[in-house]
């Protein structure tokens, strides 16, 4: 009786631990997207931070590969595997608590552009994960090893666990994007998984060594628990104005008031995305700069735009702007992100009878529209990064096939003192489609805008219409202010380089020199 007790037991011990390695796969990626995300509220989400998080966490798993099959050799029992497990679940749990001064620090740091500080906090939160993630590294050599009763069966093993570990890490990368983070938020998404595991760590130490031995783990929970009270509910930032903040399944997403006027900033917040104040139209900075595109053309007046697409919607300053200047216009806005518009709604007076919003990529909700529009304007931003696949020939090749004989196109592009790269590229590549390309330079701002006339047209055409707008009552100031900017700041064309493709846009090459040349020479005080 007591030997098929002890020979159940171990059955049960060895189904559990597929389930085990299931879950710790699944913690695994969790970890790893959660992480993108708490750093990405301070650092952004460009493809040089992700490619420090997926090598560092690569490198962390290594080395827990690496030592989970040294330690499984010398303790080949499932004391030692559930201990490990119960360790490594509790610093997923506390990492995010520690890292939350840190990140606050560091969000200060990058408004001000100290790089020192900057970097050595983007390294040490990163540097915080290498503790669970080794240790959540060790657990599949480890299973492994228990798993192996006859060596003849050793390659069959290897593959029923990492196929688990595998389809647990597949789970793990949807969970937390589609609907833990967006629900619960970062913090609390690492909380959930940590204690998850954490359990079922407790679960596996009972059965191996008893519940009374099992007791002291137990602290470890109200340690998270603990941390989760007094830390837990504490916002991301604590930036100054700061009234509202949310993470969704693509942003972090924060409102700031300021002097009366309501800012929307994203992920790390280099840059506002919309600016409104009850009333007021005139901003300056970028958004009225794309109503001018039309005015390209000979003897066009606002009451012939009927109808206008936006492409980064965002909180909606450009949908007022183009409401209030032309009055029989109806706007098509695309915004992939409906927690945005959702802060536009309760913010930003979101709330126009002629917008039309669409939650969706701007590349595919144009290319389905069955409206051919006066002007599109694209300005899908994420300071200073830009969608590369809204930057291709295959792109601008869309929006020409959907503006009418007499559309424009305008596009908000970002740029750094001296390096007008970006800039570059898309004048050649917007040549290739239109015939008629311009360019300004937004004064104040890294922001030019580059225009594009389906038809032929001269830049002599938008002095002569600003004249004639000038001398109308009926004309809305906000236009005639922004042509005036737009011609004032007219650069002559660009160099040709480089046309871009789906299958070749080094836009992030370019970006992402771009900035770590700006801003490593402008903290040395070379760029003022």
């Amino acid at each position: 009786m007591v030997y098929i007790h002890k020979k159940n037991s171990g059955n049960y011990m060895k189904k559990f631990l597929y389930f085990t390695v299931f879950v710790s796969g699944m913690t695994t990626l969790a970890v790893e997207i959660s992480a993108s995300r708490l750093i990405g509220s301070v650092f952004g989400t460009s493809n040089l931070v992700w490619a420090s998080i997926i090598g560092l966490i690569l490198i962390y798993l290594t080395f827990g590969y690496y030592l989970g099959g040294k330690v499984a050799d010398k303790s080949p029992n499932f004391k030692t595997l559930y201990k490990i497990l119960a360790w490594g679940s509790f610093f997923i749990g506390v990492v995010p608590y520690i890292a939350k001064p840190l990140l606050r620090f560091a969000a200060d740091a990058f408004d001000g552009l100290q790089i020192g500080i900057l970097a050595g906090s983007f390294i040490t939160v990163l540097v915080l994960f290498s503790i669970p993630v080794t240790l959540l590294g060790m657990i599949s050599p480890f299973a492994i090893r228990m798993s192996i009763d006859d060596p003849k069966n050793a390659g069959n093993v290897s593959g029923k666990i990492y196929a688990v570990s595998t389809l647990g890490s597949f789970l793990g990368t949807f969970l937390p994007v589609l609907f833990f983070i967006p629900l619960i938020g970062t913090t609390n998404t690492f909380l959930v998984f940590s204690l998850f595991l954490l359990f079922i760590s407790i679960v596996g130490l009972i059965r191996s060594i008893g519940i009374k031995s099992t007791l002291p783990y137990f602290s470890l929970i109200l340690i998270i628990l603990f941390l989760s009270a007094f830390i837990g509910s504490s916002s991301i930032k604590n930036s100054s104005g700061q009234i509202f903040e949310k993470e969704s399944a693509y942003n972090y997403i924060q409102v700031l008031e300021k002097d009366g006027y309501y800012l929307l900033r994203l992920n790390e917040g280099q840059g506002v995305h919309s600016i409104y104040k009850a009333g007021e139209y005139d901003f300056g900075g970028p958004w009225q700069q794309f109503l001018v595109a039309p005015f390209f053309y000979e003897d066009v007046v606002p009451n012939n735009i009927k109808h206008m697409a936006i492409i980064g919607l965002a909180a909606g300053t450009t949908a007022r702007q183009g409401i209030k200047v032309f009055p029989n216009v109806i706007i098509d806005g695309y915004e992939i992100d409906p927690s945005i518009v959702s802060v536009g709604k309760e913010f930003f007076g979101l709330n126009m009878t002629n917008l039309v919003i669409h939650i969706e990529d701007g590349r595919t909700g144009i290319r389905r529209s069955k409206i051919q529009y006066e002007l599109i304007a694209v300005d899908a931003y994420r300071p200073p990064y830009i969608p590369w696949h809204m930057t291709t020939i295959e792109f601008f090749q869309i929006i020409y096939d959907h503006l009418t004989e007499n559309g424009a196109l305008a596009i908000n592009v970002g740029r750094a003192p001296n390096d007008r790269r970006l800039i570059d590229g898309l004048f050649s590549t917007i040549s290739t489609i239109f015939p008629s390309v311009y360019v300004m330079d937004i004064p104040g701002t890294f922001n030019s805008m580059i225009y594009a006339t389906r038809n032929k047209t001269i830049q002599e055409n938008l002095n002569s219409n600003m004249v004639f707008f000038s001398t109308s009552n009926e004309i809305d100031p906000l236009l005639t202010t922004s042509m005036f900017k737009a011609w004032s700041n007219l650069q002559s064309d660009p160099i040709n380089v480089q046309i871009y493709t789906d299958d070749n846009a080094p836009i992030e090459w370019i970006t992402n020199n771009m900035v770590l040349k700006y801003v490593f020479l402008n903290d040395q005080g070379i760029i003022q």
